[in-house]
């Protein structure tokens, strides 16, 4: 599955220059319809607003018809995002193209959970499409269902690569990648060539998730997230040949189960998912030999990033803002205080990738990881060290700040679509090795965090009844929400962040000028880092007790989604952020009901944002009053 995904990402990514987040998203979804629509006759579509289920059989089709009408349902797709969402980003900034295919991911994953509720694919009757019968060599004992998987993987790349070797429309693939704009001179329909592309790959992508169901866990975040490893072979291959993506595949999926498998032999391995840092490892080595420290001439022109305009009246809207949640936690009920206190941490958070990808423009998907790290060893230095609050919290951030520095290495040879590949690897590869360690978090039953004390006075959240959660808590995290963001607007007119903004805007000329931009990307990520780290143990203080999953890879892509959508060149975007975040403000106010569909419509705004509105929604209101300030003056 993994090299049947990587040649569909090389695919796309020459056709149109897009490395594909929501790939196996797509593959995903398709296959859950595939094995509802094969029980039932009904087809889900994933259209939000519209009727979820479409009534095509009284009977069960065939397997024949289930798979065709999938199968075409991933073309469709494939299309729609060809046509309609990565056209119009085809001048974009890389950012943009992330956050538009992050968003889709978050849409695929979010209309999976909608459709299939309840029991997702623990509901689904999965039976094998492939024969089963076991495959015997002397000892060993295969199932014959593997070598027809890895042999249609092989298959497809071969047939693929000489469709573009010795085929006419192979060859205007060819032009399309090298020069998009001498293939146009010559005739060449971009626009065609990516759309013929893009269905190709989501018929693949749907096909292989489909096929390899009944072998691997079907599940909507897990098998979303096999893009990681399928990245990982696409870079090996340097996203240009077929072929060497899939073996590049072969070999890392029998890596990580030979890993998995000495794991149960050898007693003496650590017991945590040593196979999920087989991509990372993967990637940082084919960045270490092929990356720049800095880009070509030329290369970073003509790039649109999000506006770093910021109000001059910022520091009072972050005071009224902050105002505004102490007068909730002072005055309102339970449901909006907790949701208020959700947002504020949702804030510092949000403040953590406005720095990283706002400020410097790095690409990070490691947040939510760091802000883990923080978090467990913040229960390993209060409750086992006894150091006091506020000391263990920010001891607790500066261990962030040295796995931060390290996950961000890559930046200084990488950047772009690029470095959110290795800081996602990076981040899997955290919450795999680090996380499963039961030492370090607790293991399946988890930690618990003691609760803040300062001179003696209890800070902590717990509480009976309808004065859960405390308005203590909920007034200090308000106050430490408030205080970063005003000490962010300060960083941000500081000569500090000039150099950020210098070196995110050209790299070249700001060496030239005589900054180290290596110096600033490390620096960038460590303050970024710090700053996911006092969110992890504010989150540790809310949630009280932690578990492996606390912190996945899955809320990384959603706290850049919504920073993104708030506003990531300005610090005001993290407060609208904070607002947006799930759980927070606007979902105590909608209620549970319309906050099941808050994901999708992150996913869609998402989108609609990186094309039509890419300084966001604060951004675009900063943008607007620094512009009339200075028509004022």
């Amino acid at each position: 599955m993994i090299a049947a995904l990587a040649v569909g990402l090389v695919v796309t990514y020459q056709s149109s220059g897009v490395v594909n987040f929501a790939h196996a998203g797509l593959g995903t979804y398709c296959a859950f319809v595939f094995y509802r629509f094969r029980e039932s006759g009904d087809l889900m579509q994933p259209i939000l607003g519209l009727p979820g289920r479409i009534h095509v059989f009284d009977t069960k089709p065939t397997v024949a018809a289930a798979l065709v009408i999938s199968l075409a349902l991933a073309a469709a797709l494939g299309l729609v995002l060809a046509l309609i969402i990565f056209r119009p980003l085809r001048r974009s900034s890389p950012l943009a193209r992330v956050v538009a295919s992050l968003g889709v991911l978050l849409y695929f994953i979010a209309i999976i959970d909608l459709r299939f509720p309840t029991q997702g694919a623990t509901g689904l009757t999965i039976r094998p499409l492939l024969p089963t019968k076991v495959v015997r060599f002397g000892s060993l004992r295969v199932p014959a269902d593997r070598f027809w998987l890895a042999g249609i993987a092989v298959a497809a790349a071969i047939v693929l690569w000489l469709a573009t070797r010795h085929t006419d429309f192979g060859l205007r693939t060819r032009a399309v990648a090298e020069n998009e704009r001498g293939a146009s001179l010559l005739g060449i329909s971009a626009d065609r060539v990516a759309a013929v592309n893009w269905v190709t790959a989501s018929v693949l992508s749907a096909g292989a998730v489909i096929l390899a169901a009944p072998v691997t866990r079907l599940d909507a975040t897990s098998t979303s997230l096999l893009v990681v490893p399928a990245i990982a072979a696409a870079l090996v291959a340097r996203f240009t040949s077929l072929p060497i993506a899939a073996i590049g595949a072969l070999g890392i999926g029998m890596l990580q189960s030979e890993l998995q498998n000495l794991r149960l032999r050898w007693d003496w391995l650590p017991k945590v998912g040593l196979q999920q840092g087989v991509p990372f490892v993967v990637i940082l080595v084919v960045l270490a030999v092929g990356g720049r420290g800095l880009p070509t001439r030329g290369e970073s022109a003509n790039v649109r990033l999000p506006s770093p305009s910021l109000s001059p009246r910022a520091h009072w809207w972050t005071l009224a803002a902050g105002g505004a949640g102490l007068v909730a936690i002072a005055r309102c009920g339970s449901q909006l205080r907790t949701g208020v206190i959700i947002s504020a941490i949702a804030t510092v958070l949000a403040l953590s990738v406005i720095v990283a990808t706002g400020f410097v423009g790095q690409i990070s998907l490691a947040t939510t990881a760091l802000a883990g790290v923080a978090a467990f060893s913040l229960v390993k230095l209060a409750n086992d060290l006894g150091l006091p609050f506020p000391i263990g919290p920010l001891l607790a951030a500066c261990v962030s700040v040295a796995v931060g520095v390290v996950v961000g290495l890559p930046a200084l040879r990488v950047r772009g679509m690029t470095l959110a590949m290795a800081t996602l690897a990076g981040a899997m590869a955290v919450e795999q090795l680090v996380f499963e360690w039961s030492w370090f978090t607790g293991g399946v039953e988890g930690t618990t965090v003691e609760s803040p004390r300062l001179f003696g006075a209890d800070l902590g959240i717990s509480a009976v009844g309808s004065a859960y959660p405390r308005r203590t808590f909920g007034v200090m995290i308000v106050l430490i929400a408030t205080g970063l963001v005003l000490l962010t607007i300060r960083l941000r007119r500081s000569a500090t962040a000039q150099r950020w903004l210098a070196v995110r805007d050209n790299e070249r000329a700001a060496a030239a000028l005589g900054i180290s931009v290596a110096r600033v990307k490390l620096g960038a990520f460590g303050v970024s880092a710090f700053l996911a780290g006092l969110a992890g143990t504010l989150t540790a203080y809310q949630r009280q007790t932690l578990s492996v999953r606390s912190f996945d890879s899955f809320g990384a892509i959603v706290v850049l989604a919504i920073a993104y959508l708030a506003g990531i060149a300005t610090p005001l975007g993290a407060i609208v952020a904070g607002v947006l975040a799930s759980g927070g403000v606007l979902t105590a106010t909608l209620g549970q009901s319309a906050s099941r569909y808050q994901f999708a419509a992150n996913g869609i705004m998402l989108v609609v944002a990186a094309i039509a509105l890419p300084d966001g929604i604060a951004g675009r209101r900063s943008k607007i009053g620094a512009a009339r300030s200075t028509s004022g003056q």
